[in-house]
């Protein structure tokens, strides 16, 4: 576990990134769904990460057409439907992460059909009760997310949207304007998924970015080894992982737990 949680929200957030810019790294946010591969050991999970010190955690809540998962996600999640798993049981799992001592922030990742059919509100204000910092919605664009927008504020939760390669000035001028927290910079065109090498193109990528917006920007789609955590030093604010932990964890439980410790390592070297 880090320090004893003293913010909430945007607050939270913003002390993870301050805290990894003050150690010259960027922060590093590993994905888990909840029920995957069954509820107690997505929690076993993210417990166990959590004790590496690990700044915050993009906790994963299933559901039936994840359009921006690649594979390994989508059949995460399709384990974890099958388990029975729902939204209100994805809150109930943080809750009971905090209670047990989780401190690090969580933004709660879902998408938004079965967000829209919890309630809006009653999501927004049952997530920072059971202790969520913020939310990933992939597929809300900027100019719909007017509910969920005036939620969040009046909750002090965060609202992560999202950029990609192909955004142009106009949208990214959109997604900064509109997005708390952080901006969720996709590295490529496509879906979730572990691969070999970074975009060449990074670089030029995240400098355009940064020429629109001082947003903390948090980079996913991709990131699989210590040496990708490396090539971003200097580059984001932070990073995302899933798809590899996932594949480690496929293997065994400690190989995941070992991935996510080199990969943490690897960033503050």
């Amino acid at each position: 576990m880090t320090q004893t949680r003293q913010a909430q929200g945007t607050a939270a957030i913003d002390a993870m990134f301050a805290r990894a810019k003050s150690e010259n790294r960027a922060a590093f946010l590993p994905y888990f769904c909840i029920g995957y591969p069954d509820y107690d050991e997505s929690l076993r999970a993210i417990e166990t990460v959590a004790e590496l010190g690990v700044d915050g955690f993009e906790i994963g809540m299933p559901f039936s057409d994840p359009i921006a998962d690649g594979p390994t996600i989508q059949a995460a999640t399709q384990i974890a439907l099958e388990n029975g798993t729902t939204v209100r049981l994805c809150l109930d799992a943080v809750r009971t992460l905090r209670d047990k001592g989780l401190t690090q922030p969580m933004l709660m990742m879902g998408y938004a059909n079965p967000l829209v059919a919890y309630g809006t509100d009653r999501f927004v204000r049952d997530a920072r009760a059971a202790g969520a910092d913020g939310l990933i919605v992939p597929d809300l664009p900027p100019e719909e997310a007017s509910m969920f927008a005036q939620s969040c504020a009046r909750e002090g939760m965060a609202l992560v949207f999202f950029l990609a390669p192909t955004s142009n000035d106009e949208r990214i001028e959109l997604a900064a304007a509109k997005a708390t927290g952080f901006i969720y910079v996709v590295s490529l065109t496509g879906i979730t998924g572990a691969r070999e090498e970074l975009p060449a193109y990074l670089t030029d990528y995240i400098a355009r970015l940064r020429a629109k917006t001082d947003m903390p920007l948090v980079l996913g789609f991709g990131i699989s080894t210590p040496d990708h955590a490396r090539q971003l030093r200097g580059l984001t604010d932070g990073f995302i992982v899933a798809s590899a932990l996932i594949r480690a964890w496929q293997r065994s439980f400690n190989d995941m737990r070992a991935l996510a410790s080199e990969i943490f390592a690897a960033i503050q070297q």
